[in-house]
């Protein structure tokens, strides 16, 4: 049931914005068709910049149509769906764009309750920019698998209340793939191009942080994973995909096992490596919290452990998945004082540097997404990790950098590096 047209044709314009602000180069200008919501110019659609999809060629993203190598810088946002408000979402957009961020991930879900956009299993909703768009949620924010699973109750399907039945149950498995249809299927309004047509979408993710209750059900997610993956591959074959795992190691992994933050982490019924190597999976994907998966180790400690996570699945990537790793959460505590932001600064300066050599070797190593990047106006969804960009110049200065370095890595010459020179 669909909640009603005011809110996708609100996201259908807020999809032409995105690809505004994310592939716009200063001179190319914009041609405006009338304002919008809050006095934005609306764009014409068939007056925007051409994009070509993302591809995948070995260990490398690609430029589908060029075969040019393509290194993400990029960052998470999940808000930008819920917002409703074209105003914050293009300021998001034009911030992004000024530190030279391509690609942002956030939530193309909302599943029940006050607000939501899918208020009972098969609504659709609409994504909107050079995104990648995760499809639903492990955790219970945004309705995620519990609504799934009391969806199925509340129909009088014979079900367990573990969230754990949202992978196994036939039933639950048919909403979750309603839904992936009457998204990747879904016509924008405005221009009427069907999603799984956009090349402003980067990639589909499966699911956030996939996870389960007890230790029998890893064979239901790694079947689910495989599923799923084809399911949404029959129905666009233009887009990536990947699963949105956070890179643990499962029990059967002995020789990695002392790579994950803890013995916990062998138990949630991922395993990076089977999990990513699934056919239909375009690229691996893994998270990063050094704060909170080692709350009482060191600075020393913390970086020493964030090493050895990123090589591990760099060295994986390359020689067992033979596929691109996108690091696609790398999120540091935000404390008020001046030494929070240095260490912050530190860490991510860790995962940039690894990132950065490996793809200068042509390797695996193909980008990151910092957690996550706010505007002023949406404290709502202010979380621990949460930061406006330009109030930490340190860290502003570290992201600007990278996305600098990795766009020379693939410019031709005499092309100038149009975003380094951009002021905050």
């Amino acid at each position: 049931m669909l909640r009603g047209t005011r809110i996708y044709s609100l996201l259908g314009l807020l999809l032409l914005l995105a690809v505004a602000y994310l592939s716009w180069f200063p001179g190319r200008g914009l041609s405006p068709s009338g304002p919008g919501p809050g006095g934005l110019k609306v764009p014409v659609p068939w007056l925007q910049p051409r994009m070509s999809f993302a591809a995948r060629a070995g260990t490398r993203f690609v430029d589908a149509d060029t075969g040019a190598p393509l290194y993400v810088n990029g960052w998470n946002s999940y808000w930008l769906l819920s917002a409703r408000s074209p105003a914050l979402v293009a300021e998001m957009l034009r911030r992004g764009r000024r530190m030279g961020l391509g690609v942002c991930r956030t939530w193309a879900f909302s599943d029940g309750g006050p607000g939501a956009l899918q208020i009972s299993p098969g609504s659709s909703a609409s994504p909107f920019s050079r995104l990648i768009l995760c499809l639903v949620n492990n955790l219970d924010h945004f309705g995620g698998k519990a609504q799934y699973v009391q969806w199925a109750q509340m129909a009088g399907v014979n079900v367990t209340n573990s969230t754990d039945s949202f992978f196994s149950h036939a039933t639950i498995r048919g909403y979750y793939k309603d839904y992936v249809k009457a998204i990747v299927t879904r016509r924008n309004s405005y221009s009427g191009i069907r999603y799984c047509d956009e090349p402003a979408i980067f990639a589909w993710e499966l699911i956030n942080e996939p996870r389960c209750v007890s230790n029998s059900s890893g064979p239901h997610v790694q079947a689910w994973i495989e599923e799923m993956a084809a399911y949404v591959k029959s129905l666009d074959s233009k887009h990536l995909v990947t699963v949105g795992t956070e890179g643990f190691y499962g029990p059967r992994r002995t020789e990695r096992l002392d790579v994950n933050p803890g013995d916990w982490a062998a138990s949630l019924c991922s395993d990076f490596v089977q999990n990513s190597a699934v056919k239909h999976i375009d690229f691996a994907s893994v998270h990063a919290y050094p704060d909170t998966w080692l709350p009482k180790a060191s600075m020393e400690e913390k970086i020493k452990y964030l090493s050895k996570w990123v090589d591990s699945h760099l060295n994986d990537s390359v020689y067992i998945l033979r596929k691109p790793l996108l690091f696609s959460e790398i999120g540091f505590l935000q404390h008020a004082e001046a030494n929070g932001t240095i260490d912050g600064d530190t860490l991510l300066k860790v995962v940039y540097d690894k990132i950065y050599n490996s793809a200068k070797r042509l390797q695996a190593g193909v980008g990151a997404l910092i957690w996550q990047l706010m505007v002023d106006g949406m404290q709502t969804y202010h979380d621990d990790f949460s930061m406006v960009a330009r109030d930490r110049p340190s860290t502003y200065k570290l992201i600007k950098e990278q996305s600098c370095r990795l766009q020379r890595l693939h410019l031709k010459e005499g092309v100038p590096e149009w975003h380094c020179s951009l002021p905050p």
